[in-house]
This record gives C-alpha cells, structure tokens and sequence, in this order.
C-alpha cells in the first residue's frame, strides 16, 4: 500500500482562510493537554497566555512592540517561500544587522565628535548599514546555491551558529565597554542612536511604523509588480518562469537579499530601540519564530501582520505563565513549534487530498 498526496483540483478560498484559524485552534488543544499533564489549569493558562495581555495597556503596547521584528522578517521570508526557496537563516541575519548597525553606534559615542560633525545622519545610517549586514549575510547561502549547487537550508541554518558565536566573541572583546565592569556588553547608545518613542513615557517605537511600511509596501511589491510575479511564478510554475524569459539565478539572489535585508533592519531595530546595546543575546529567537509567522500569514504580508500580533502574544503570555503559573520558559517555544507542525498540516490538508494505492510497489 502507498500513500499518495494529489493536488485538489477546486480549492475553497473559505477554506484557505479557515486552514490557519484550525491550525491555531489546534495547537492550542494540544498545548492545554500538555499544561494538564503537568499539573496546572488548561482554562487559567489559556487566560495567562491569551487573554489577561490583551486586558493591559501596557500589554498591548509590548505586543506591537514584539510583533515589530517579527513582521519584518516574516515579510521578507515572504519572498523566498513564495519562490520556493528556504531561507532558515533568518537568525542569524537579524543578529548580523544588529552588529553591523550597532557598531556605528559605538565608534560615534562621543559627544565631541558628535558636537564636531553632527549626529543627525547616525541613526539612519544606522539602519541602512544593518539591512546591508543582513542582505550580504543572507546572500551568502544563495550564492552557495547558485555557484555550487549547496543546499540553501542547511548554508542558512549553520550560518545562524556562525552569527551567534561572532556577536558573543565581539561583545566580551573588540566592542566590549571597557567601563563596563566586564560585562559582555557593550557601550549603551547614545539618544541620537535611539529609534525615537512615538510618546513620551511609551514603548512603542519608531520600528513599529517601519514594519507596517514594509508589510504594506511588500503586498504591493507581490501583487502588483513584475517583480512580484516574477516570484510568484518561480514558485508555482517554475518551468513556466524559466519559458517566460526569467533567470531562476538572478531571483534567488534577490530574494535571499531582500529576505535577510529585511531581517538585518529587524535586527538593528530591535539594538536600537528594545535594548539599546550590543548584548550576547538580542533576540528571544525571533528569526524562527517568523518563519511561523509566515505560514501561519499564509506567505500575504497583510496576513503576516496578523500573524505577527499572535505570536507576539506567545511571548508576552510565556512571561507571565512562569510568574503566576510557574512554567517553564520553553513552553513559548514548544507551543510555537506545535503551532508550526499544525499550520504546514492544515496547510497540507487544504491543498492536497490523501489516495491510498493498494497496487503493487514499483
């Protein structure tokens, strides 16, 4: 016997926007099943996690906040899923944009070389230079795939570990604080290195603005551009773009540098506005998260930003979950990844339909 997977031929696009809700719904059973088997409340961790965030002000202002980085590499994914190619690196090139906009910050901390040439241009190029550190990172695993054929999963993936270690090495050494008092840190950035608050005495910075530019900036890019359809195409008809005149090299060179582009401005925004400073860890795991993002947003930059607030959630709900319920913080990342398995299953089951064959094995 096999089992066969073949396309469904009629696709229901109610369907298509349930297949996440399920999907969501699903992981969340099987979260409070495994919050029981521990001993505590599936109903109160429900409302820990889910619903007493959204009851504070302060809480909904945190869940922009986090769903900032989050929108902006998951956008950026975007463009490689729908051209079906894997960026899984996106870690590692948040953290690379966070280094390389961050180290502006630390060679202009001086009030008199600010008083001297001015520092009005600093944050700006700031992140400018953290999404070049993100584009250049990410091209590294296409222009692995291009030039000798290596698998862009795998180049991705084990250059985040690269990042990791880097950031670590430059924070306890090169970019250390030297009035620190030896902590792996480095100097904090100046105000005028700071993305700005929207209000005073709030959270919400800057990045938050840029995310919605970006999300709504890359609907239009995919729906309404050739560039967009280009990508589109590379991924539902490959052998219809390669007829069409488009060159596969060129595109995934693009969209890895658009995808880690995006990523490193994510990365600079979140050292230049959550921490400010270059610390050994600058991110809860964002760069995974958002690949979740983006299937849960079903790969539409809109939906992406309704994803991104879901996640977000995880975050702020894990926190409190450890407080008042005493879970451990690696709950957010288990119920992250079952929410990931849920979502390519409903994802799977929406546009496929299983045959089992009963023929001889070939």
């Amino acid at each position: 016997m096999r089992i066969d997977l073949e396309p469904r031929p009629n696709r229901s696009l109610a369907i298509d926007i349930a297949a996440p809700i399920v999907a969501l719904a699903g992981a969340i059973a099987i979260g409070g099943l495994v919050v029981w088997l521990l001993g505590k409340s599936p109903a109160l961790a429900f409302e820990v996690y889910f619903i007493n965030p959204l009851l504070e002000g302060w809480s909904l202002q945190e869940l922009a906040v986090k769903a900032c980085p989050l929108v902006l590499i998951a956008v950026g994914l975007s463009f490689c899923y729908r051209a079906n190619l894997w960026n899984i690196g996106a870690e590692g090139q948040f953290i690379m944009g966070g280094v390389l906009g961050g180290w502006l910050a630390i060679i202009t901390h001086d009030e008199a070389y600010q008083s001297l040439i001015g520092g009005w241009w600093i944050l700006p190029t700031m992140l400018v230079l953290g999404a070049v550190g993100g584009a250049i990172y990410g091209l590294i695993p296409a222009l692995l795939r291009v030039w000798l054929g290596a698998s862009e999963i795998l180049t991705s993936l084990m250059l985040v570990y690269v990042a990791e270690l880097g950031l670590d090495w430059l924070v306890r050494g090169p970019l250390k604080d030297p009035d620190g008092f030896n902590f792996p840190q480095s100097v904090v950035f100046d105000d005028i290195a700071r993305l700005p608050f929207l209000a005073e005495g709030e959270r919400l910075h800057a990045g938050v603005l840029l995310a919605l530019i970006v999300a709504i900036g890359g609907a239009f890019i995919l729906a309404r551009t050739l560039f967009g359809f280009e990508v589109r195409l590379a991924g539902e008809a490959p052998r219809a773009a390669r007829f069409a005149g488009f060159d596969d090299r060129k595109l995934t060179l693009m969209v890895f540098a658009i995808s880690g582009g995006l990523a490193g401005l994510a990365g600079i925004c979140e050292v230049a506005g959550q921490i400010g400073q270059l610390t050994p860890k600058i991110s809860p795991g964002y760069g995974f998260t958002a690949i979740i993002v983006a299937f849960l947003g079903r790969l539409s930059p809109i939906g992406i930003l309704v994803a991104a607030l879901v996640l977000a959630l995880t975050y702020i709900g894990g926190e409190a979950a450890q407080v008042e319920l005493s879970l451990n913080s690696d709950m957010t990342r288990a119920f992250q990844g079952v929410l990931l398995m849920c979502v390519l299953i409903a994802d799977t089951a929406t546009r496929y339909r299983v045959r089992l064959n009963f023929g001889a094995a070939r």
